[in-house]
């Protein structure tokens, strides 16, 4: 055979060049991959039998051809291809289900996320959860690009009773001004509020802070539990402490009980009180003096049971994300009075009106019968 009969060819299949015989013929084969490279015919199988394919022409080193047996490729090349666009499904699955679920741990030192594993949502709480959050996120995002208090009242519960609050509150206070555009979302929950379920998202920004806010429904609106939000106290802690200000005022604080093991047959509770820094969950600040408060007692007992609660990983209204909170330490909203003895400062709890920081005066655990006498 003459090499002008001859001549290069491209394959459709694998893009390789072979040569062949010129003019038109429906039983050439490929070279390299062993298909018919027009594009036109049937993919083969892919295990085929070898022996029984036409054996393309090859060139030998000196010039001469002579017919030699070519072993196909075994798909190598398809192979490939199947088994790279599996890896990039993978991949995109994995990361979808870090964004749809990411991941509520918080590896800071003394924050622990008191709920073990995250309990599954029911199909009804994640019905409500979707149907909520552009709405809650909204209102969020108002209230934080707002300019004047009358423009942030719009968005907060109650705006009417909570307007006056806040005014004294940022009087008092320096406003933390956020960006929502750099928030990042880290989960949401049902919190089942006795006047009807609410929603609470924990959110994070650049610069480390994480912070939870609770959104309520009021006249078919999703408004912001600004108390919740703004941690909100009479006057700031470290005056009160200082005497500065009113003798008494409410609280929304933290709690740790002291020496519990050792004390917990003594008739007494011992706490320390601490007033939380907005966006920084492990930042407690300054130790109060120690308050006592009686076992015995209705303060008493709610105050039990929700370090008992805050021990068993769960948390009040049936909240499903992990708390924030330093280990071993509890929320709780009191009335504090300072008072003074032959010129020494003191102070004691009035009532502890719940162990949460909702605008909600019901305790958000069950608190204990009183013991009959015997």
């Amino acid at each position: 055979m003459s090499a002008t009969n001859t001549s290069w060819f491209h394959c459709g299949r694998c893009g390789s060049l072979f040569l062949s015989t010129a003019g038109e013929k429906d039983d050439r084969f490929c070279a390299s991959c062993g298909c018919n490279p027009s594009l036109g015919t049937d993919l083969p199988s892919l295990s085929p039998d070898i022996s029984e394919a036409p054996q393309p022409e090859t060139l030998e080193p000196t010039g001469g051809r002579k017919k030699t047996p070519v072993k196909k490729r075994k798909n190598s090349y398809f192979m490939l291809k199947l088994a790279a666009g599996w890896l990039a499904v993978l991949i995109a699955i994995f990361f979808t289900a870090r964004k749809l679920w990411p991941d509520h741990s918080d590896n800071r030192p003394g924050v622990k996320s008191t709920l073990p594993a995250k309990q599954a949502a029911s199909a009804q709480d994640i019905s409500f959860l979707n149907e909520a959050a552009p709405l809650c996120g909204a209102a969020l995002d108002g209230f934080l690009t707002a300019s004047t208090p009358e423009e942030r009242n719009q968005f907060v519960s109650s705006p009417i009773t909570t307007a006056a609050r806040m005014a004294r509150f940022y009087n008092m206070n320096p406003l933390v001004n956020i960006d929502p555009r750099t928030i990042t979302f880290q989960g949401s929950s049902v919190v089942r509020l006795p006047n009807g379920n609410g929603m609470e998202a924990h959110l994070s920004t650049p610069d480390g802070r994480l912070f939870d806010v609770v959104f309520v429904k009021e006249n078919d609106e999703w408004k912001i539990d600004w108390d919740h939000y703004a941690r909100y106290s009479d006057s700031p802690w470290a005056l009160f402490l200082a005497g500065s200000g009113e003798a008494e005022g409410e609280f929304r604080l933290l709690a740790r009980e002291r020496l519990a093991d050792e004390r917990k047959n003594e008739d007494t509770i011992s706490l320390v009180l601490y007033a939380p820094r907005f966006g920084y969950a492990n930042d407690t600040g300054f130790q109060s003096p120690e308050f006592v408060v009686r076992r015995d007692t209705r303060d008493g007992r709610l105050l039990d049971a929700a370090f008992k609660l805050e021990r068993d990983g769960k948390r009040v209204f049936e909240a499903n994300l992990p708390s924030i909170n330093p280990e071993g330490l509890i929320r709780v909203r009191v009335k504090i009075r300072r008072f003074e003895v032959n010129l020494e400062r003191r102070f004691e709890v009035e009532k502890v009106i719940a162990c949460h920081w909702y605008s909600v005066d019901e305790p958000g655990v069950q608190i204990p019968e009183e013991p009959e006498e015997k």
